[in-house]
C-alpha cells in the first residue's frame, strides 16, 4: 500500500534534513569565526563552537529520525519504543519550526515544513496496532466459523454479543499455584 514508500520518502527527507542542518549550522559558525564580532559581549570563538556543535547534533537527531523511518521501510513494521518516540519529536520539531517560519521567513518554508509534518504523521498513522505484532490486520480472514447454509454465529446487533458479533464471555479466573 502506501506505507513502505512513505517510510522511504520520509527517511530520505530527514536524511537530507539532517545533512542541511549540520552544513547550515557549520557555515553560519565559520562566518560567526571570520568576522571577529561579538554578540553582546559574547566570546566569537565560543559562539562558532556552539554553533557548529549543535548543527552536528541536531543534523545526528535528524539522521537518527531517519534511520527510524528507513528500518520502518525495511522491516514493514510500526515503529516502536524509542523510534516512535523520535519520530513524534520530530513532528513536534517541525511543527514548531513551521509555526515559526511562517512568520520568519515566509510561506515557502512554512509550506515545507508541514510537508515534512504530514509525512511524519503519516508514517506514524499507516500502521494499525495489528500490524505492530506482526500480523497484518487484513490477513485475519472471517470472523466467524460458516456452516452449509451460512454464518453460523448470531447477527450482529442481537442482545450480548461482543462487537465482532461473538459472544461475550467473562476472562478466566486466576489460579493460586
Amino acid at each position: 500500500m502506501v506505507r513502505r514508500p512513505v517510510a522511504w520518502i520520509v527517511a530520505l527527507v530527514l536524511f537530507a534534513e539532517g545533512l542541511g542542518v549540520a552544513a547550515l549550522n557549520w557555515l553560519l559558525g565559520v562566518v560567526v569565526d571570520r568576522q571577529d564580532m561579538s554578540l553582546a559581549g559574547l566570546d566569537p570563538h565560543l559562539t562558532s563552537v556552539s554553533s557548529k556543535a549543535a548543527g552536528v547534533v541536531f543534523g545526528l537527531c535528524f539522521a537518527l529520525c531517519g534511520l527510524v523511518a528507513l528500518l520502518v521501510a525495511l522491516r514493514d513494521r510500526a515503529p516502536s519504543g524509542a523510534g516512535r518516540v523520535l519520530l513524534i519529536g520530530a513532528a513536534v520539531v517541525h511543527a514548531l519550526l513551521g509555526a515559526f517560519a511562517w512568520g520568519l521567513v515566509g510561506v515557502s518554508a512554512f509550506l515545507s515544513m508541514v510537508v515534512v509534518l504530514a509525512l511524519i504523521v503519516l508514517l506514524l498513522m499507516t500502521y494499525d496496532p495489528e500490524s505492530r505484532s506482526g500480523a497484518p490486520a487484513d490477513a485475519a480472514g472471517p470472523t466467524g466459523p460458516t456452516g452449509p447454509t451460512g454464518p453460523t454465529e448470531p447477527a450482529r446487533g442481537s442482545g450480548g454479543d461482543g462487537a465482532d458479533g461473538s459472544p461475550v464471555t467473562s476472562p478466566a479466573a486466576p489460579t493460586a499455584p
